[in-house]
């Protein structure tokens, strides 16, 4: 098995329909569930590409990496590449789901929740919005970048701009892009801080900024998370889990994880049965 791979997990690939335009798609729940008659939505997948849901009316639910999300009218669901998610229950729902491939992700780029709610201006803007994408098939791409753009500052509207402004933003994205590459491998914050040139307080103080975490926070929860998926979607014994996530020894590995769930992996991985 391939490092990053999840046998129980359906990777999908961005392959747009026909005329869809390079890049962006615009779907509905509808499309969704007919193209789905197997209804292997409902299962664990790992999308290479954005899925920005916004829905119209109906109930239903949709689970993230392991965090179950209630959904009703004016929720916008945002799954990025590489979260394993699955839509639970949307057979109710109704509503247009953008598909985007990340080179067209907007410089507003939020680290916003995978579900929130939108209070009614702002989710009238948009689906204005996303219907006027849907609609622009045709046109060139730097257009339907540009309204993609916009739906994204509509879905996340007068979010506070980080203390300290775009340069602790862009701080924080540096710092998350390279702990996704290398976090298997690197489990202290000075070394992320050595090679991006920052020293810690600053990677820290961008970090809280962004997500109300502190850099090691953030750095240990994604271990954890890649655990998890691990545990949850593989069969390895936990002495292999943990050298997937950079641990030469399973009792500190052990003792990380209990730390961060209140669970050992093998309790923490018999409780998915109940789920």
């Amino acid at each position: 098995m391939e490092n990053g791979q999840l046998p129980g997990v359906r990777q999908v690939r961005y392959e747009p329909a026909p005329g869809a335009g390079a890049g962006i798609e615009v779907l509905s729940f509808e499309e969704l569930r007919r193209m789905d008659r197997a209804r292997r939505r409902t299962r664990p997948q790992r999308p290479d590409f954005h899925v920005l849901a916004l829905v119209r009316s109906g109930t239903g639910r949709h689970t993230a990496d392991f965090v179950d999300h209630e959904l009703g009218e004016r929720s916008v669901v945002w799954i990025r590449p590489g979260v394993v998610h699955r839509w639970t229950d949307v057979d109710r729902l109704d509503g247009p789901l953008v598909l985007f491939e990340d080179e067209f992700l907007p410089a507003a780029d939020s680290f916003a929740p995978v579900c929130r709610q939108l209070d009614e201006k702002s989710w009238s803007l948009a689906v204005r919005t996303a219907d006027l994408l849907a609609d622009s098939r045709s046109a060139p791409a730097p257009v339907r970048a540009h309204l993609l753009s916009a739906l994204v500052l509509c879905v996340l509207p007068g979010e506070p701009a980080p203390p300290g402004g775009a340069g602790e933003h862009a701080v924080f994205r540096r710092y998350r892009e390279a702990v996704e590459a290398r976090f298997a491998q690197r489990h202290h914050v000075t070394d992320y801080a050595g090679e991006l040139g920052y020293d810690v307080r600053t990677l820290t103080r961008a970090t809280r900024a962004a997500t109300g975490l502190g850099a090691k926070q953030f750095l240990d929860g994604r271990i954890a998370l890649e655990a998890k998926r691990l545990l949850a979607h593989t069969e390895l014994p936990v002495a292999r889990c943990a050298e997937r996530v950079g641990f030469d020894d399973a009792a500190n590995f052990t003792t990380f994880f209990r730390r961060q769930t209140g669970l050992t992996p093998s309790r923490w991985r018999a409780t998915l049965s109940g789920r």
